[in-house]
């Protein structure tokens, strides 16, 4: 099957395998041991997984290596979230591990995950018998097949000779180019047979050779566009992280004075509190950053895609900007916005000699002036700032909330974020200025991913707090994990924004649905009327599940109380601890683009349209 490149930024690659530059390894082992050794020799150091009977035989030497830890989770969902936090918050490659069938397929929702958001994973995948295979066998699923579309590429794994190959190129296909998951589905009978395993094996790949250093032409021609506008912005995408290029991105900024865009999955590429940072993109983006999309006269992307929650209607975005489009995948470049300038290359390198470029072109006489641009940027950002209003009844601002908890984490804080509102709150209150510190589910928008890979994010950064935010329809679907931290001491923190339902859905309903909540109430059944209940009907009871689960937990219920409970939250690190945050039901997401509509319809709040003093072209 095709191998080609899909992109947004090449990962930080796995460590070379151990016995590079060593006498080769050769021993006598079964397929199972072999995988194993394997992983011990790409530098993996954690799996996170469920034994089942079609990849039990990998679980036996798995037990005796000193090397690779094995993360016994509840769920296989949750295998796969917690070796994409893992990913995320490490830049290596992450592990999960599941058997034949349902064990596979419950592996599907994280694949697709992390497929969308360029997160290098690897999942092994027991598999029937390979004689069964095509006879609806006992727990048999053609994950192979299924995952095709998700995975960078996949391999169905039948002969136990195979095994090293397959593993080191997997993770070499995971952790270059545009980074990715890679599935490894490895037949029962590979696994039992006898083999030998010899080490560095013989990779392949004679279709795969991602491109990155980028064209020198197209470099000069970016430099000239950039020194030649009147009104630049460079459009950061999460591409930049993966490539772990965000010191280069911050000297390219100071060089050329141009105002900086990081999209949702970029945050923390550039420091939030840079006064060259004018705010995230996109449907619920800063006001400051969407407009300067469209107002524009030149879009330098980096390592972003485009996406239609940054552009809103496309035949309306950033209608008077030339474009320069750079990406380690060629597919992305012009497949939503034509680009006047493409680049192929990976984004530290296109970044690193854009700076010497633009350097040269200053150093010609050709140097951009951006003052009338700054004036314009400055007062929108003056008149638009992100806000939020104190509910009259005195209960909690979920904003606050999450705003506190940024406040008061220690340096270093990982944050994990479910989807929705509490999402969204999270990217605009907490202030992001390291890389790798802000994880969510951007491009597939998984609900129950903030638990999952806050847990993988600790597993694989001990020494760093990790916060996950979660609402508590998120929550629901993957809580079982915190019984996995437990367990395992890995003693994260989750911050439940309790508002008793499906908030973002919620929001759309009350401005697209005449207030009509059809099935978002979560506290109550089809009676329920839209009403906060009394703290004795709360079904489930958050504290109670989270302490039978093996975690502290505690209920914060007033404005009085909110700093005392993160204090505490952030003071118990021997187990994980939940916080039960009760908040406003009412509060929503601003600013706001509908959905299907144009950039230049955003909303700063309910019913305020910015006026930006300007009824002509520009």
């Amino acid at each position: 099957m095709p191998m080609t490149e899909q992109a947004s930024g090449a990962h930080n690659p796995q460590p070379r395998p151990r016995s590079g530059g060593q006498q080769p390894v050769t021993e006598h082992v079964t397929g199972a041991q072999s995988l194993i050794r394997s992983l011990e020799e790409v530098g993996a150091d954690t799996v996170f997984g469920i034994p089942g009977g079609a990849i039990l035989p990998a679980y036996d030497p798995l037990m005796d290596s000193t090397k690779v830890r094995h993360v016994l989770v509840r769920h296989e969902q949750g295998a796969g979230h917690a070796a994409t936090g893992y990913a995320q918050a490490t830049g290596r490659v992450g592990v999960c591990m599941a058997t034949s069938g349902p064990g596979a397929t419950n592996l599907v929702t994280p694949i697709a995950d992390a497929h969308m958001d360029s997160v290098p994973l690897v999942a092994i995948t027991g598999q029937v018998a390979s004689k069964a295979i095509g006879t609806d066998a006992f727990q048999e699923a053609d994950i192979v097949g299924i995952t095709m579309p998700i995975t960078k590429h996949n391999f169905l794994v039948t002969k136990a000779e195979d095994i090293p190959r397959v593993i080191a190129q997997a993770f070499h296909i995971a952790s270059t180019g545009r980074p990715g998951p890679v599935l490894v589905d490895i037949s029962k009978d590979a696994l039992q047979a006898r083999t030998t395993f010899s080490w560095p094996p013989t990779m392949d790949l004679p279709g795969y050779r991602p491109v990155t250093k980028p064209h020198a032409k197209q470099i000069r021609e970016a430099a000239k566009l950039i020194t030649a506008a009147r009104r630049p912005v460079l459009y950061v995408g999460g591409g930049v992280i993966k490539a772990g290029a965000t010191a280069e991105l911050k000297v390219l900024a100071e060089l050329t004075g141009a105002p900086v865009t990081t999209t949702l999955m970029a945050l923390g590429a550039f420091p939030d509190s840079h006064p060259l940072h004018v705010g995230m993109p996109g449907m619920h983006g800063a006001v400051t950053a969407v407009t300067a999309l469209q107002k524009a006269d030149l879009i330098v992307a980096l390592g972003a895609r485009f996406d239609d929650r940054v552009t809103g209607k496309l035949d309306s975005f950033a209608p008077y900007a030339k474009i320069v489009h750079a990406d380690i995948d060629p597919a992305e470049i012009g497949k939503n916005r034509a680009a006047d300038v493409p680049i192929v290359g990976d984004a530290r390198e296109v970044i690193a000699d854009l700076v010497q470029a633009v350097q040269k072109e200053h150093a010609e006489g050709h140097q951009g002036d951006y003052t009338a641009w700054w004036n314009d940027l400055n007062r929108w950002r003056e008149t638009y700032p992100l806000g939020y209003d104190q509910p009259e009844d005195g209960s909690l601002s979920p904003q606050q909330v999450i705003e506190r908890i940024g406040q008061l984490a220690p340096e270093g804080t990982i944050f994990a974020a479910g989807v929705g509102q509490h999402q969204m709150w999270a990217a605009h209150f907490v202030q992001y200025d390291r890389p790798a510190t802000w994880l969510n589910s951007g491009g597939a928008g998984t609900m129950g991913y903030a638990v999952p890979a806050a847990m993988g994010a600790k597993a694989g950064a001990p020494a760093q707090t990790v916060w996950a935010i979660d609402g508590d329809g998120c929550f629901q679907m993957t809580n079982q994990e915190l019984t996995t931290c437990a367990l395992n001491n890995i003693p994260i923190k989750v911050a439940i924004i309790n508002n008793g339902a499906l908030g973002m859905v919620r929001q759309w309903q009350t401005l697209f649905y005449n207030q009509r909540y059809s099935n978002t109430v979560l506290h109550s059944g089809p009676e329920a009327d839209g009403k906060q209940p009394s703290a004795g009907t709360r079904v489930p009871d958050f504290v109670k599940l989270s302490e039978a689960m093996g975690c502290y937990a505690i209920r914060c219920e007033r404005p009085e109380d909110l700093d005392k409970a993160i204090e505490e939250a952030n003071s118990i690190n021997d187990r994980p601890v939940v916080v039960d945050f009760i908040v406003h039901e009412d509060a929503m997401v601003w600013p706001m683009v509908a959905a299907g509509t144009s950039n230049d319809e955003i909303m700063a709040a309910r019913d305020v349209r910015p006026d930006f003093g300007d009824n002509e072209d520009d």
